[in-house]
């Protein structure tokens, strides 16, 4: 049942294109950069992600443009990993940090960074394409408190109900 609902998460999700008022994408956007292992610190909660720890997303340059996308966490109730494939491709260019993400067929949703560690691609804070999605990425399982506090300041200003964050277990 668990992952009916995830699979029914994701395609609702990947539904939608377009983005907060409040929340721009980045500019200068390098996806070189931004390929490789990120780790979930923090994010609004949804069925799809529900319960689960140690999350990551990596990013995979693909040869005919785009990324794969390949989501996993563990989910410490049933013991075990639950992974969701998918593609993103920019949605106007490559050097801003707009794309769209799917996950089955032609579904695509936004994902929007909002803000971006553009000197060492350390950290990056995502939105989707309301202000019910909202996730603070990292290249690193555990992050300074500072960049905590300033993900939720942005975005608080924005809009986003950060009192409601899940902040995510590593092990």
């Amino acid at each position: 049942m668990k992952w009916i609902c995830f699979v029914s998460a994701l395609l609702t999700l990947t539904g939608c294109l377009g983005m907060p008022d409040t929340v721009k994408p980045v500019d200068g956007f390098n996806v070189d950069r931004y390929t490789g292992k990120w780790y979930e610190i923090a994010r609004l909660n949804h069925s799809f992600e529900e319960g689960l720890e140690n999350v990551t997303a990596e990013y995979i340059a693909k040869e005919n443009d785009g990324l794969a996308v390949v989501n996993r966490g563990y989910d410490p109730e049933s013991g075990e990993w639950r992974q969701a494939n998918g593609k993103a491709f920019f949605v106007n260019h490559s050097d801003s940090g707009y794309l769209q993400v799917s996950f089955f067929g032609p579904f695509y949703g936004s994902y929007v960074i909002f803000g971006l560690d553009k000197q060492d691609y350390q950290y990056a804070f995502v939105s989707g394409p309301t202000l019910d999605y909202l996730w603070l990425l990292a290249r690193t399982p555990k992050v300074e408190q500072s960049l905590i506090d300033q993900f939720v300041e942005q975005a608080a200003s924005r809009g986003f109900n950060t009192q409601e964050l899940i902040y995510v277990r590593h092990e």
